[in-house]
């Protein structure tokens, strides 16, 4: 008995929905470069991060700890309800959530998350700060984030009595704070700026300086923060070992396809390189703004605003040598830089939705179809260019994304509020 059309049109039908949903037919070998380049993408090739020239006390366990209260602390806010911890939360890998952060105000950016953080030469999207400290320091003075200001920090730390043995023990003895006025900033708004402008300048110093030593402190703590091994992490040591290994228990068919496609066809390597995949550089894809907001400079005005900040590598309140701050002396600053905004790293890219500086993508989906169109950019231009992937390989690509995910490698209490409470008479 012949079958009917509709019969014959359902078969079809399957057997085309069969074929789009097969992974990828996949050689039984991955070449030798292919081999040494998934070696390179393994935490097994993640050295410890390297030392911070500016930051005497960046690998103290006493820094950290103290680091670790502040960080937790809401105290540092303006309005007594904001800490480092409501934008950066362990739990999405100390990112937020949000589109655009959300502190004290609405914010400009989207947040990044922290793991693996202090492995990275620049910080903020736009890179305007040239070390984890001084990255520390900015939101708590920008009135939408924390917005308390440094006379603010300092009181707190010297009112504090845990805080204020903490400190001494590290830095030795804090100024007095009485003549300190709570709020008093060259940041802030006019009657902070003029509350700061009647400090004499002795004072002003002082209280700089502990400013910078709560940043310091507050970036020991974020160097614990690091990766964890995944799924990936245990297939890239086996490729490792024996190239001729190219499918184990690790990774899904579909999942080594999308590496395949990672390294080679959608050029994603090109930028997410290394064991953290990124080169913490700065490239424009053609982001739209957000609405109502002209296109971020992006990286052309975040080295001029790294070499103007008066707690970069260079400055008076830094730890390093000037020998020792070649990133921020020999920085790129040409025209070509505009738009351009860093390379996030892609760990536990699965818990630090939504994406990109503007939040634009609420998905991986989203972003995978972003680069595959490669739209042209508002400003500058897109350095992307169209990848004409199929709909599958899209999955497929997104499916080894998700296989990046894991606990991070951070002892369990730095990982929530200190036990004890930072609030003590």
């Amino acid at each position: 008995m012949s079958k009917t059309p509709a019969l014959v049109g359902s078969l079809m039908l399957a057997a085309l929905l069969a074929w789009l949903l097969a992974p990828t037919s996949l050689p039984e070998h991955w070449s030798d470069s292919e081999t040494a380049l998934i070696a390179s993408l393994s935490l097994s090739a993640l050295p410890p991060p390297g030392p911070d020239p500016g930051n005497a006390v960046a690998d103290d366990a006493r820094a950290a700890r103290l680091g670790h209260r502040l960080f937790f602390d809401a105290r540092l806010s303006a309005n007594g309800a904001v800490s480092c911890a409501t934008c950066h939360r362990p739990e999405l890998a100390f990112s937020d959530g949000l589109s655009i952060a959300v502190g004290t105000g609405m914010g400009e950016r989207n947040t990044p998350g922290l793991i693996g953080i202090a492995h990275s030469p620049w910080f903020y999207w736009d890179g305007r700060r040239d070390s984890q400290w001084a990255q520390a320091l900015a939101p708590l003075e920008t009135h939408f984030e924390q917005g308390a200001g440094r006379g603010a920090v300092a009181r707190l730390l010297a009112g504090d009595s845990a805080y204020r043995a903490m400190y001494r023990e590290l830095f030795g003895e804090l100024p007095a704070t009485d003549q300190i006025p709570r709020h008093a900033s060259p940041r802030g708004d006019e009657a902070a700026r003029s509350n700061w402008r009647g400090l004499d300048p002795a004072l002003q110093a002082a209280v700089n300086t502990v400013f910078a030593n709560a940043g310091k402190v507050l970036a020991a703590y974020q160097r614990k923060l690091m990766p964890g091994r995944g799924r990936f992490d245990d297939y890239a040591d086996r490729v490792a070992q024996d190239g001729a290994v190219w499918q184990d228990d690790s990774l899904s068919r579909n999942e080594i396809a999308g590496l395949r496609l990672f390294i080679g066809e959608a050029q994603c390597v090109n930028c997410h390189n290394g064991p953290l995949l990124s080169n913490h550089d700065f490239h424009n894809t053609g982001i739209l703004p957000l609405a109502g907001q002209m296109p971020s400079m992006g990286r052309f005005d975040g080295v001029l605003e790294a070499r103007r900040d008066a707690f970069n590598c260079l400055g008076e309140f830094s730890d390093a040598a000037p020998g020792q701050c070649l990133e921020l002396r020999f920085a790129r600053d040409d025209s070509e830089l505009a738009g351009a905004h860093k390379t996030p790293g892609l760990r536990d890219a699965i818990r630090t939705a939504p994406y990109m500086h503007t939040g634009a993508f609420a998905t991986l989906a989203e972003v995978l179809e972003h680069y595959n169109e490669a739209p042209v950019a508002m400003l500058g231009h897109n350095e992307a260019k169209p990848l004409g992937l199929s709909r599958r390989e899209l999955r497929q690509l997104e499916a080894f994304l998700r296989s990046l995910d894991a606990p991070p490698d951070t002892a369990p209490q730095w990982l929530a509020p200190p036990t004890e409470s930072p609030i003590q008479p």
